[in-house]
């Protein structure tokens, strides 16, 4: 993979995963003040856009939404499928 695309590539992911994490306490902490939440929807879009790792990692750093079977198995299903497809595209490409 050319160097240009594969940066991008990277910052893509750091972007999804850091949205992902920070939508997940940002979620937390207006349920903690009873305030308007944010669509599960929305929880889960970057995680599908590359961002699975950072979504997981703030389901158990914030403790939310471990309890809704959707999140516990989505995650780390998503992560799985980003990885299984970066193997793939790897070896596609290399």
């Amino acid at each position: 993979m050319p160097q240009p695309l594969l940066l991008a590539a990277a910052l893509w992911l750091a972007a999804m995963n850091l949205t992902a994490l920070l939508l997940m306490g940002a979620d937390k902490a207006r349920a903690r003040n009873h305030r308007r939440r944010i669509p599960e929807k929305m929880l889960f879009l970057p995680a599908v856009l590359g961002g699975a790792a950072g979504g997981w990692a703030g389901m158990y750093l914030f403790h939310h939404k471990t309890r809704h079977w959707y999140f516990v198995v989505g995650m780390p299903l998503l992560l799985a499928c980003h990885a299984a497809l970066a193997l793939l595209l790897g070896r596609w490409l290399g």
